[in-house]
């Protein structure tokens, strides 16, 4: 019962990052491909890079044909059905933060599984949530949005902590799962509301005109 309670979880995670993916290749003016393989690179990319550092191979996402099956599915409907897509920004900065809350959850119980570090646990947690997001941006030819000043990896991080002490309490796996992802989702929502932002660098001009002066 409990791994199909996790399986549904983690193809809920998966379908609401296929979206996201999928929306950013519509964005692009990618063609059905393209908009395909965003929606799989956000869906299982992150997932996929976890499974490698642990040594879990083949990847989940590469033993059970739902995982890209689901990102298919939703990247092909997004397609068929851009126009509607398009004018739903709040709608896809939901879905993103649900997704980052329940793959930040998902990463950091599978390092868990594992008997990784404290850091380790973390780490699972944070690629989990963003590495997908960062092959997506690669491929669309842009600073990936979590190496900018977007309030974002620094959630997943957090929730990536609070998912190891939570285990520490000795917790049911199901309550850690709905704290942190719940934890992560909050962070999420309220820095898009109130424009939380981590400080950016100078640029070097900048700093050189302040240095000099």
């Amino acid at each position: 019962m409990e791994s199909v309670v996790f399986l549904v979880l983690d193809l809920f995670g998966t379908a609401v990052f296929a979206a996201t993916g999928a929306v950013k290749g519509v964005r692009c003016k990618l063609d059905v491909f393209g908009v395909t393989v965003l929606a799989c690179c956000v869906g299982v990319g992150g997932g996929m890079i976890r499974d490698s550092i642990l040594g879990a191979t083949p990847a989940a996402a590469l033993q059970n044909w739902t995982y890209l099956g689901v990102c298919i599915a939703i990247g092909l409907t997004i397609f068929l059905t851009a126009q509607y897509w398009m004018h739903l920004r709040n709608l896809i900065l939901f879905g993103d933060a649900i997704g980052l809350g329940v793959f930040t959850a998902i990463g950091a119980g599978k390092g868990i599984q594992f008997d990784v570090s404290f850091i380790g646990v973390i780490l699972c947690g944070v690629f989990t949530a963003i590495g997908g997001g960062i092959i997506r941006d690669v491929l669309a030819g842009e600073v990936p949005a979590v190496l900018r000043n977007d309030f974002y990896a620094t959630a997943s991080l957090l929730g990536g902590i609070l998912y190891y002490f939570l285990y520490r309490a000795e917790l049911n796996w199901f309550v850690n799962f709905l704290l942190t992802a719940g934890f992560v989702i909050l962070i999420r929502l309220v820095a898009i509301h109130y424009r939380l932002q981590l400080p950016q660098a100078h640029r070097m001009g900048r700093w050189n005109q302040h240095s000099s002066g």
